[in-house]
């Protein structure tokens, strides 16, 4: 069982990880038995499907940056919740390649020092170029 301490330190290599594009290190912080769900109701289920799912958009990135906003820890629930703003070249029909602004929120279970369950959340409005775009469903 993680700490209030160790959980915020894991999450500091998780932003630090996703922000270098560094594949590799982002996976090594999820557990085996790993459930992500996603902001498009896509599932990934075990360690091996993650990154089955992920390897594509690591290696073809553009350049994403995420920013924390918020973060809320639940040491004795081993969960944390936080605030994101996703910054990259957009990949919107019609508006590929326009600087694309994403806010959601990922809460994190945590088991054994690992993640083994991301729930991610997206608000269905983002700014693509500086307009504000609702997402299509």
């Amino acid at each position: 069982m993680l700490n209030r301490t160790e959980i915020l330190e894991a999450l500091s290599r998780w932003y630090d990880a996703w922000n270098a594009h560094d594949f590799e290190a982002v996976m090594a912080l999820f557990h085996d038995q790993v459930v992500f769900e996603n902001w498009t109701g896509g599932k990934a289920e075990g360690k091996v499907a993650l990154r089955a799912a992920w390897g594509g958009w690591f290696a073809d990135h553009g350049e994403f940056r995420f920013d924390e906003e918020d973060t809320f820890v639940d040491e004795a629930a081993q969960k944390a919740l936080y605030r994101w703003t996703l910054r990259w070249p957009s990949r919107e029909p019609g508006r590929e390649g326009q600087p694309e602004v994403r806010c959601g929120v990922d809460v994190l279970h945590f088991e054994g020092g690992k993640i083994v369950r991301k729930l991610t959340y997206s608000k269905t409005t983002l700014e693509i170029g500086g307009v504000r775009v609702r997402l299509r469903s």
